[in-house]
């Protein structure tokens, strides 16, 4: 009899406490650490395995892009033509809970996990337990050769067993985060529709704006959870900083040098000034994506950091009424719900933009484009894997320019592959993807903190940037450093 995922350990079948069959490096020390999670949140130690189907893939993704993954999934059951049959199972909707839940499987040895859907901070930890296979040499070649720079360096790690760093993961989409301003209100009190080329000069425009009696909020992610991490890493890297080491995971750099304690002070003040500036967001320590896009679309914002899904977003409520400033966007309802053609659509777009606008993520540094941290996902396969071959074969074709044109225009997840940003179709749909691609090159792409501990990291650092702007900078900078430095050493909370 087969044993299907249910979400829980399956009670008749004995837990192994194995990991699999690689005995992953310090693996003592890794399941001390998965015993502690598993406690810290009332769960069971570990998954039980719960075999395979052969000829099953069984991919486990998140709960936001399922529905999309189900499409391409059932494309490629019928393209392998009954070579296999993928098989869609969703994760929890919190990233915490899809990270705690693969562990838990995977630590249990569960041989029915094929595929895994992983967030882009997740490669390091997964690689160094041994939970994910590196990808074929082959298929690593022409991935490196096709895939942008900041995507792709999400997928990479060395691992103490490897003489350099290799790919453990197909990057399958990304994201950036973009400055989206309000050129009608630059106009108006500015006279200019040229957006802030950096976080000073944003700040400085707001505060013009507010004096003459415009809506004047930043809207930004300061609440306490990853999109603080997201903005500090963001403002820290385009500073010249980092968290940790790039090349040695053990070491944090936030004020090991006086370089880093500078860079690490600037984007400590920049946060500071955005949440305490006058007329700022009174909610910015509770906000996060959903708050930043719904401040903007009431009209109380002249600017805000967010990703591209507020572009759609604001085209498709303004078209509806429900956006108090641009009620001129009616005149499209009809076309928008009418599967408009790339002209059609490009005319809808520019009219938008009278109104609603994007730019680069603003830099720190004068005349220094910005760093902006990305997001996404990547597939790994299972060192469970009994098919580990062929489930190689179907996240390659999960991965294809087709499928990634689909979590693009029908996902809302920017592509990885750099020939996709000239395609009519993703370009009508992105207007701004020119400045998605040049984010997410190698030289404009900010990763999180690249650590096995990454976790613990973000969750120390959130904790003690909250509330946000509510400490001095000149000495958050050694607290914060104190308190990544605990975490690499096992020492902080672990998630």
């Amino acid at each position: 009899m087969t044993i299907r995922h249910t979400g829980v350990p399956h009670d008749g079948v004995p837990c192994t406490g194995v990991p699999n069959d690689r005995a992953p490096r310090k693996w003592v020390l890794r399941r001390a650490l998965g015993i502690a999670v598993a406690v810290a949140v009332g769960l069971p130690v570990a998954a039980c395995g719960s075999g395979h189907t052969p000829g099953t893939i069984n991919i486990y993704t998140n709960a936001d892009g399922a529905a999309i993954t189900r499409t391409t999934s059932a494309a490629c059951t019928k393209d392998s033509a009954g070579k296999y049959t993928i098989k869609v199972h969703v994760l929890p909707k919190a990233a915490d809970d899809q990270r705690l839940q693969l562990a838990r499987r995977l630590a249990g040895n569960d041989s029915g996990v094929d595929l895994m859907g992983l967030d882009v901070v997740w490669t390091a930890e997964f690689a160094d337990a041994g939970w994910i296979e590196p990808v074929p040499d082959p298929l690593a070649a022409k991935i490196k050769e096709t895939t942008l720079g900041g995507p792709l360096a999400s997928a990479l790690w060395q691992t103490t067993d490897d003489s350099e760093k290799r790919l453990y993961a197909i990057p399958t989409w990304s994201n950036t985060q973009l400055l989206w301003f309000r050129p009608d209100l630059m106009k108006q009190y500015l006279g200019t529709t040229r957006p802030p080329a950096t976080w000073d000069e944003m700040l400085d425009a707001a505060e013009k704006i507010r004096k003459a009696g415009g809506p004047s909020w930043i809207m930004e992610q300061g609440a306490q959870y990853e999109g603080l991490m997201v903005w500090f890493n963001s403002v820290l890297t385009s500073a010249g900083g980092s968290v940790v080491d790039p090349d040695d995971a053990s070491t944090q750099t936030l004020n090991d040098t006086a370089e880093h304690r500078a860079a690490t002070l600037k984007a400590l003040q920049i946060l500071k000034a955005v949440a305490t500036a006058p007329g700022h967001d009174p909610s910015i320590t509770n906000a996060d994506e959903t708050a930043g896009r719904l401040g903007m679309e009431s009209g109380k914002a002249a600017f805000q950091i967010n990703w591209p899904f507020v572009f759609a977003s604001m085209r498709s409520n303004a078209a509806a009424g429900d956006v108090p400033f641009f009620k001129e966007m009616t005149r499209y309802a009809d076309l928008l719900n009418s599967n408009p053609q790339n002209n059609q659509l490009g005319e809808v777009n520019n009219f938008v933009r009278t109104r609603f606008d994007f730019a680069p993520y603003p830099g720190v540094i004068p005349g220094v484009p910005a760093r902006s941290t990305i997001g996404g996902l990547n597939i790994g396969v299972a060192s469970t894997s009994k098919q580990k071959a062929l489930a190689f074969e179907a996240a390659e074709c999960l991965t294809t320019p087709a499928a990634q044109k689909i979590y693009a225009i029908d996902g809302g997840n920017p592509p990885v592959l750099k020939a996709l940003y000239g395609d009519p179709d993703f370009r009508a749909a992105y207007p701004m993807g020119d400045i998605i691609g040049q984010q997410l090159a190698a030289d404009r792409a900010a990763t999180r903190p690249p650590s096995p501990v990454y976790q613990s990291i973000s969750t120390l650092v959130t904790a003690t940037l909250s509330p946000v702007g509510a400490w001095d900078p000149e000495s958050m900078v050694d607290e914060l450093a104190d308190q990544v430095q605990k975490a690499i050493d096992g020492k902080g909370l672990i998630p």
